[in-house]
Protein backbone atom coordinates (compact mmCIF):
# COMPACT_ATOMS: atom_id res chain seq x y z
CA UNK A 1 0.00 0.00 0.00
CA UNK A 2 3.00 2.38 1.31
CA UNK A 3 4.12 1.94 -3.04
CA UNK A 4 1.18 2.70 -4.73
CA UNK A 5 1.00 6.02 -2.41
CA UNK A 6 4.49 6.15 -3.20
CA UNK A 7 3.94 5.83 -6.86
CA UNK A 8 0.75 8.05 -6.64
CA UNK A 9 2.81 11.37 -4.98
CA UNK A 10 5.33 10.93 -7.89
CA UNK A 11 2.44 10.92 -10.65
CA UNK A 12 1.01 13.54 -8.66
CA UNK A 13 3.68 15.84 -8.44
CA UNK A 14 5.05 15.05 -11.96
CA UNK A 15 1.95 16.28 -13.38
CA UNK A 16 2.31 19.59 -11.99
CA UNK A 17 3.86 22.21 -13.82
CA UNK A 18 8.10 22.41 -13.28
CA UNK A 19 8.12 25.45 -11.22
CA UNK A 20 7.77 26.43 -6.81
CA UNK A 21 4.53 24.11 -6.01
CA UNK A 22 2.64 26.96 -4.07
CA UNK A 23 2.29 24.85 -0.34
CA UNK A 24 -1.02 25.73 1.78
CA UNK A 25 -0.89 25.71 4.81
CA UNK A 26 -4.09 25.00 7.34
CA UNK A 27 -6.84 22.79 8.48
CA UNK A 28 -8.53 20.54 6.02
CA UNK A 29 -10.85 17.55 5.18
CA UNK A 30 -8.41 14.47 3.66
CA UNK A 31 -9.91 10.99 3.35
CA UNK A 32 -7.63 8.22 2.00
CA UNK A 33 -9.35 7.50 -1.14
CA UNK A 34 -11.43 9.48 -3.59
CA UNK A 35 -14.24 7.08 -3.13
CA UNK A 36 -14.37 7.98 0.34
CA UNK A 37 -14.56 11.88 -0.53
CA UNK A 38 -17.10 11.15 -2.98
CA UNK A 39 -19.22 9.62 0.00
CA UNK A 40 -19.02 12.40 2.10
CA UNK A 41 -20.20 14.80 -0.51
CA UNK A 42 -23.15 12.21 -1.04
CA UNK A 43 -23.82 12.17 2.90
CA UNK A 44 -22.94 15.96 3.66
CA UNK A 45 -26.26 18.22 4.67
CA UNK A 46 -24.42 20.84 6.08
CA UNK A 47 -22.77 18.88 8.92
CA UNK A 48 -19.22 17.96 7.95
CA UNK A 49 -18.26 16.02 11.16
CA UNK A 50 -20.97 14.19 10.87
CA UNK A 51 -20.42 13.02 7.10
CA UNK A 52 -16.82 11.96 8.75
CA UNK A 53 -18.28 9.87 10.87
CA UNK A 54 -20.84 8.09 9.01
CA UNK A 55 -18.02 7.49 6.18
CA UNK A 56 -15.32 6.33 8.78
CA UNK A 57 -18.15 3.94 10.14
CA UNK A 58 -19.09 2.47 6.65
CA UNK A 59 -15.17 1.89 6.04
CA UNK A 60 -15.11 0.33 9.76
CA UNK A 61 -12.09 2.72 10.11
CA UNK A 62 -11.87 5.48 11.88
CA UNK A 63 -9.33 7.57 10.10
CA UNK A 64 -10.42 7.21 6.98
CA UNK A 65 -11.21 10.83 6.81
CA UNK A 66 -10.61 13.32 8.78
CA UNK A 67 -9.80 17.46 9.58
CA UNK A 68 -5.93 17.69 10.25
CA UNK A 69 -3.91 20.61 9.97
CA UNK A 70 -1.35 20.20 7.28
CA UNK A 71 0.88 21.84 4.81
CA UNK A 72 -0.29 20.00 1.37
CA UNK A 73 0.47 21.12 -2.49
CA UNK A 74 -2.70 20.52 -4.34
CA UNK A 75 -3.22 18.91 -7.54
CA UNK A 76 -5.93 19.85 -10.26
CA UNK A 77 -9.40 18.49 -9.61
CA UNK A 78 -10.86 15.38 -10.69
CA UNK A 79 -14.23 16.32 -11.15
CA UNK A 80 -17.35 17.66 -9.33
CA UNK A 81 -19.51 16.16 -6.98
CA UNK A 82 -23.39 17.12 -6.10
CA UNK A 83 -25.73 16.95 -3.68
CA UNK A 84 -29.42 18.75 -4.06
CA UNK A 85 -27.59 21.50 -2.56
CA UNK A 86 -24.00 21.35 -2.61
CA UNK A 87 -21.20 21.60 -4.96
CA UNK A 88 -17.70 20.06 -3.91
CA UNK A 89 -14.23 19.54 -6.47
CA UNK A 90 -12.46 16.85 -5.61
CA UNK A 91 -8.83 17.77 -5.58
CA UNK A 92 -5.98 15.30 -4.53
CA UNK A 93 -3.63 16.89 -2.59
CA UNK A 94 0.25 16.09 -1.75
CA UNK A 95 0.87 16.22 2.09
CA UNK A 96 4.18 17.46 3.18
CA UNK A 97 4.47 18.17 6.51
CA UNK A 98 1.77 17.90 9.59
CA UNK A 99 1.18 20.27 12.51
CA UNK A 100 2.91 19.39 15.75
CA UNK A 101 3.06 21.36 19.69
CA UNK A 102 6.04 22.43 17.74
CA UNK A 103 4.88 23.36 14.74
CA UNK A 104 4.97 22.15 11.16
CA UNK A 105 6.74 19.08 10.86
CA UNK A 106 8.21 17.63 7.51
CA UNK A 107 6.82 13.91 6.58
CA UNK A 108 7.07 12.07 3.48
CA UNK A 109 4.83 13.02 1.22
CA UNK A 110 1.54 10.93 0.88
CA UNK A 111 -1.42 11.68 -1.57
CA UNK A 112 -4.92 12.34 0.23
CA UNK A 113 -8.35 13.82 -1.29
CA UNK A 114 -9.90 16.93 -0.60
CA UNK A 115 -12.93 18.36 -1.06
CA UNK A 116 -13.26 22.25 -2.47
CA UNK A 117 -16.87 23.97 -2.34
CA UNK A 118 -18.04 25.04 -5.27
CA UNK A 119 -20.39 28.45 -4.94
CA UNK A 120 -22.35 27.13 -8.38
CA UNK A 121 -25.60 30.01 -9.55
CA UNK A 122 -29.02 29.27 -11.54
CA UNK A 123 -28.55 31.14 -14.96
Amino acid sequence: MKSALGIAVLLLLASLPAQAYEVETGPVMLCDTQKQAERVVQLFDGNQEAAISAVNAEERNPSACAVVEVAYVPGDALGIARTSSHAFRITPVAVVAMKTPAGFQQVAPAVFFTLVKVKEFAV
